[in-house]
């Protein structure tokens, strides 16, 4: 299955411990900034909304995240 394209506002997930920054594999982010070709900025917050991380990386250390559930089927 090819990578889905990420862009501007996309909420995506490392892909890698970034141990430096104190991120690790897993944490969600939400693309603020396309700033080259598969190089995005990335803010990371946390449950209220505070920013701990903000900071550039290349779209090999991320994966768009998304959902494509079926629509809802309402039954009256």
């Amino acid at each position: 299955m090819p990578k889905r394209k990420i862009k501007l506002l996309d909420t995506v997930a490392l892909l890698e411990d970034l141990p430096e920054r104190k991120l690790k594999r897993g944490e969600v982010g939400t693309v603020v900034e396309v700033l080259a070709p598969d190089v995005y900025e990335v803010e990371f917050c946390d449950d209220e909304g505070q920013t701990y991380a903000e900071l550039a990386l290349r779209s090999e250390l991320l994966v768009a995240l998304h959902n494509q559930g079926e629509a809802l089927k309402i039954v009256a």
